[in-house]
């Protein structure tokens, strides 16, 4: 028998028409001078800030309030030495013939090839796994629902909490990633999702001049 749903009150600030464009604003300016950094410095992170931000990315929406994820923090240099050789092994893959001309045309403005030094370089990566299913204490499988959504949500808080934090970050997808499941050791209901670098960007770092779509392109209002 299911129990019956328990509720308490909502904690919300509920703020002026001016208060909101201002932050609103405030907000847009910060995202919009995050980039996608690929030479990092080697300096060490507050640990404490890493833990925040994955809080703040546990505290997503999910399908059911299932949260359907597992974050893995690697600042061992023995383990990201292991995750860049095996990523490196798959890129070596994707860009010597698995992947189509098309995709080797549209990554060509952003000069990546198959060598990621930053994985060792950058002092943290977090490592995102989708769970489609999730284990109770006694064996039993419960399954997960949206979790590509759930997920990619977390990830976006993910992403902005480290910015607003102060720190840059990439998102690199190498495809595909069963072999982080392996260097990591994580069960088999946690699928790769995405590995996420982060650190300070290198004080000789540069960025690709691209642009990103003005709002009338991106959005219709009606």
């Amino acid at each position: 028998m299911t129990s019956a749903p328990r509720f308490i009150p909502l904690d919300f600030t509920e703020r002026t028409p001016e208060e909101m464009k201002a932050r609103a604003r405030a907000f847009h300016e910060e995202l919009r001078r995050r980039r996608t950094v690929r030479e990092f410095s080697t300096r060490p992170i507050p640990k404490e800030v890493i833990e925040d931000a994955v809080r703040a990315a546990g505290s997503a929406p999910s399908g059911a309030n299932l949260q359907p994820w597992h974050f893995v923090a690697i600042q061992d240099p023995e383990t990201k030495r292991r995750v860049r050789e095996a990523a490196e092994k798959e890129e070596r893959e994707f860009y010597g013939g698995r992947a189509p001309q098309e995709w080797l045309d549209a990554l060509a403005p952003l000069g990546t090839d198959e060598h990621k030094p930053y994985l060792e370089q950058a002092p943290c990566l977090i490592a995102v796994f989708a769970k489609n299913y999730s284990l109770l204490p006694d064996g039993r499988k419960v399954k997960n629902y949206y979790v590509t959504e759930s997920v990619g949500i977390a990830l976006g808080f993910l992403i902005a909490s480290l910015h607003h934090a102060g720190l840059a970050t990439l998102t690199h997808t190498p495809s595909p990633m069963g072999f982080l499941s392996e260097v990591l050791k994580r069960p088999a209901n946690e699928r790769a999702f995405l590995l996420l670098v982060v650190g300070y960007p290198a004080a000789s770092a540069q960025v690709p001049d691209i642009r990103k779509k003005p709002l009338e392109e991106i959005a219709t209002f009606v």
